[in-house]
């Protein structure tokens, strides 16, 4: 799968000037490659495009022309593109009462590590988290996690054939039993695999 390369990115510049089409386009792809466990929990599945999109906004927000930077960028983001034998996900667990997230985020230690995708009839897949650093410690898990469900050739072969793909938590103060995905995630999420 393509990596986001320094020569591929728009200068501040050219980006400033198709911004609003792009962030609209980025948001309805996304719909496409978002998938809600529950009441709290939403995974992002990340592709070159919603990456790219990031690595531009940040260059945007920190105002980064800079060749140092810009790589720095592209090291942090590259790394979530998939590669063509696994996908790559954004998880968020989300409360809107700050007392309740906080209550919730100490129940939820090892949620990231809990949650799991199975291809047809394959055996589910667990997600490795965090991958680049430690987001939990003693008292809390973080609500924010990067997920990676490596798969098989045969789970591979199975998505790119049309199989439903079915998703879960594990986890006794979050269980999500397996649901299938919609059919427009399904087949997004087949175009990550090669």
């Amino acid at each position: 799968m393509p990596h986001i390369t320094r020569d591929s990115l728009m200068t501040l510049e050219g980006y400033a000037k198709v911004r609003p089409a792009l962030r609209a386009e980025i948001m309805a792809h996304k719909k496409n490659r978002m998938v809600e466990l529950g009441d709290h929990v939403t995974l992002i599945f990340e592709d070159e495009k919603t990456m790219r999109y990031q690595i531009q906004e940040m260059l945007r927000a920190e105002r980064t022309y800079e060749e140092a930077g810009i790589q720095d960028e592209l090291d942090a983001y590259n790394p979530l593109v998939p590669d063509g034998g696994n996908w790559k996900a954004t998880m968020m667990i989300q409360y809107s009462d700050p007392d309740e997230r906080k209550v919730a985020l100490g129940k939820l230690k090892g949620i990231e590590d809990r949650v799991w995708v199975q291809v047809a009839d394959q055996a589910p897949v667990y997600a490795i988290a965090d991958e680049d650093m430690e987001r939990e410690n003693a008292e809390k898990t973080s609500a924010v996690h990067f997920l990676r469900f490596e798969l098989d050739p045969a789970s591979i072969a199975a998505a790119r054939a049309g199989s439903p793909i079915r998703m879960g938590v594990d986890l006794d103060a979050y269980k999500v039993d397996g649901m299938t995905l919609a059919e427009n995630i399904r087949s997004a999420l087949a175009l990550d695999l090669s």
